[in-house]
C-alpha cells in the first residue's frame, strides 16, 4: 500500500471512529413498598413513552431477580447489591439513548444518591401507600406469609425501609388515582426539575 493509500485509510478510520451523537435517555426510577403498584404504573409509563416515539425498556425488580439468578437474595446486603446493579444497568441503557423505566423497592439512600449523581437524566418517583392498604392488596401474599411466620426479611415489616428523602415526585397511590393519571404526573415531573407531591 502506498503512502497516499495508507493516509486515506487512516483518515477513513479516524472518521468512522468519531462517536455518533446520541440523545441521553431518561431513567424513571419507580419505587415503593411491595403492593404499592410499581409494576402497574411502570408498565403504563413505558407504554406511553413508546407511543410517544421514544425507545423505552421496562425493568421490573422481580424479573430482574430471575435474570440475575437472585430469586432468593432478600438479606439487606444482597438487596443493596441488587439495587446497585439495577442502577448501573439503567445508566448503561440511558447512555445509549434508551428511556428506562425501573420498578423496584430498593429502599436504600446510598443507591438513590448514586443514581442521582451518576445518571444525567434521572426521575425518581415514590409511590406512597399506607400499610393497611398494602396489606389489603397484597397480590403476591407477601404480607400474609410474613404474618404467618412463613416469610422473613420483608421490607416495611422486619426490614426497616430507608424511604426516599427527595424524590422528584411523590404519588399517594392509595387507589384515588388511576395508573394513567399517575403516568401524566410522572411525565410532567420528568420535564420539570421542581419537586412535586400529588
Amino acid at each position: 500500500m502506498g503512502k497516499q493509500d495508507a493516509s486515506t485509510a487512516q483518515s477513513a478510520f479516524a472518521f468512522q471512529a468519531e462517536p455518533y451523537p446520541v440523545e441521553q435517555g431518561t431513567v424513571y426510577w419507580i419505587t415503593g413498598l411491595a403492593a404499592a403498584g410499581k409494576t402497574t404504573v411502570a408498565t403504563k409509563l413505558c407504554e406511553h413513552l413508546r407511543r410517544s416515539g421514544r425507545p423505552a425498556v421496562l425493568l421490573d425488580g422481580d424479573r430482574l431477580r430471575a435474570v440475575l439468578g437472585a430469586e432468593a437474595a432478600f438479606a439487606p446486603e444482597e438487596r443493596r447489591r441488587l439495587a446497585m446493579t439495577y442502577g448501573r444497568l439503567c445508566r448503561e441503557l440511558a447512555e445509549q439513548g434508551i428511556d428506562v423505566v425501573c420498578a423496584t423497592i430498593s429502599m436504600f439512600h446510598a443507591v438513590r444518591e448514586w443514581n442521582r449523581a451518576q445518571i444525567d437524566r434521572y426521575c425518581e418517583v415514590f409511590l406512597r401507600v399506607p400499610f393497611d392498604v398494602l396489606r389489603r392488596r397484597d397480590p403476591k401474599g407477601i404480607y400474609a406469609r410474613h404474618e404467618l411466620g412463613e416469610q422473613k426479611q420483608v421490607v416495611g415489616q422486619d426490614l426497616e425501609p430507608e424511604l426516599p428523602r427527595s424524590p422528584d415526585l411523590v404519588i399517594d397511590n392509595d387507589g384515588a388515582m388511576t395508573p394513567d393519571e399517575a403516568v401524566d404526573l410522572i411525565v410532567k415531573a420528568a420535564c420539570d426539575p421542581a419537586r412535586a407531591v400529588a
